[in-house]
């Protein structure tokens, strides 16, 4: 069945705005402004800002989610008055406390923090490539705590995304593409973090398996009340993390966890790096929006291939900016990326299943998985 401008159009912001939250967040690093002492430029590094930022934007889709709850309400009271049946609504979610988000928010906000933080020694196509390992985790951990067993294609998807890992982490080691200005320690300190972040999200993600969906929660609520926890936990914590030594892992004068005061100034000094920002926050809002919408319209195979084909825009930006250089291991390396997340998603099913009837993303099982796939922060959710 072909897709309909509606869903072409979902598909294109998809992919658009998840490009956007990366590329936006590694142009605001790669800014140098003088700080709050006016004298010497460095670099823009506040990792911890910007997932402050991030967990801004998630949170944006909770007014969203009334927004939208409020206008089929209304459609529903005025196909009444028409005497007409009211358009079926989704079935409200079963009660819940709201603190069942917390413990999801704070792995969130652990390990976007950490991505954050090794974005700034890493090439953004690294930083995107290895992000392909939350499906290793997410499906060990699975086994382990949901019970799951896994067929041959999840296991043959996480082989070749170890593989592929191995490909990019090697292009790091041999050719430094990061262009980021810190050593080949600093690079692999960066993509070691980005292992580690990725088993603190699919740590996130089993939880909401196991807590949140059992209670039917609407995916953006589900978002979005994430987003608030982590933005009014993580905008308490600014405060203490400016005391804290950070050593080689700090990018401000004053070699704390972070500076606000100092990115204020920076900001103040050079506002291109405000519109870096702003163009994160927006851009994770309406990434989460298009993902969830793309799940539901077409299937969680869709959206997982439209986040692969993210990974390859951002690599081709970044290297027609000019960000990174090229090395040819991360071709293969990619690929097998691209193939492991595409037989542990169940392209093949959906693929060998579009033959047999003749309309893609036909199994509803797809559909199940409305927050799982993408690690944006969800998933930098992203």
């Amino acid at each position: 069945m072909a897709w309909s401008r509606y869903q072409l159009g979902l598909a294109a912001l998809m992919l658009l705005t998840g490009s956007i939250n990366t590329l936006a967040a590694k142009w605001a690093d790669n800014f140098s402004a003088p700080g709050c002492d006016g004298k010497e430029e460095h670099k823009f590094q506040h990792p911890f800002l910007q997932a402050a930022g991030m967990f801004l934007g998630e949170f944006s889709c909770l007014p969203v989610f009334y927004l939208l709850r409020l206008r089929d309400r209304r459609r529903a009271h005025r196909d009444r008055d028409r005497d007409r049946d009211p358009a079926p609504s989704p079935a409200p979610s079963r009660p819940f406390n709201a603190l069942l988000f917390l413990p999801p928010a704070l792995c969130d906000m652990a390990g976007t923090s950490i991505m954050y933080v090794a974005l700034n020694m890493t090439s953004a196509s690294s930083f995107q490539m290895l992000r392909g390992s939350l499906i290793i985790f997410t499906g060990l951990l699975s086994v382990a705590f949901l019970g799951r067993r896994l067929e041959w294609s999840h296991w043959a998807g996480i082989v070749l995304t170890i593989l592929g890992l191995a490909l990019v982490g090697l292009a790091d080691l041999r050719g430094n593409p990061g262009g980021t200005g810190h050593g080949l320690a600093d690079v692999i300190t960066g993509d070691l973090l980005i292992l580690l972040a990725q088993a603190i999200v699919s740590i996130q993600m089993v939880l909401e398996e196991k807590f949140i969906f059992s209670h039917d929660v609407h995916p953006l609520r589900a978002v979005g009340t994430e987003g608030l926890f982590g933005f009014s936990i993580l905008a308490l914590l600014l405060v203490p993390l400016s005391f804290i030594p950070a050593g080689r892992l700090s990018g401000n004068p004053r070699g704390v966890l972070e500076d606000p005061a100092d990115a204020w100034c920076q900001i103040r000094r050079e506002p291109l790096i405000l519109a870096a920002l702003l163009g994160n926050i927006g851009s994770i809002s309406f990434f989460n929006f298009a993902g969830i919408s793309v799940t539901r319209e077409l299937s969680a195979t869709t959206r997982t291939v439209l986040d692969s084909l993210r990974t390859l825009l951002v690599w081709a930006l970044s290297l027609a900016l000019r960000w990174e250089r090229f090395h040819a291991l991360q071709i293969p390396g990619f690929a097998l990326l691209l193939a492991g997340a595409a037989l542990y998603n169940g392209l093949h099913r959906a693929l060998r299943g579009a033959r047999n009837s003749g309309s893609a993303g036909s199994d509803p099982q797809e559909r199940e998985a409305l927050l799982g796939g993408d690690g944006d922060g969800g998933n930098i959710q992203g």
